[in-house]
């Protein structure tokens, strides 16, 4: 069985936001997420990143 997260990074035009947001992907990933894919959100000008784990770890 699955569960998923979805992980939300909002656009700042002032401040650059990747690093954190690496940083973020980089620690789920060591939990044992991986990222299924990727959507702009437009409405609120950013991204969200779906993700994916197997729930019995």
């Amino acid at each position: 069985m699955k569960e998923y997260k979805i992980l939300k990074q909002k656009v700042n035009l002032l401040k650059n936001t990747d690093e954190k947001f690496e940083t973020q992907l980089n620690l789920l990933a060591r939990e044992g997420w991986r990222v299924i894919t990727a959507v702009t959100d437009q409405g609120n000008m950013g991204l969200k990143v779906i993700l994916e784990r197997d729930k019995n770890r």
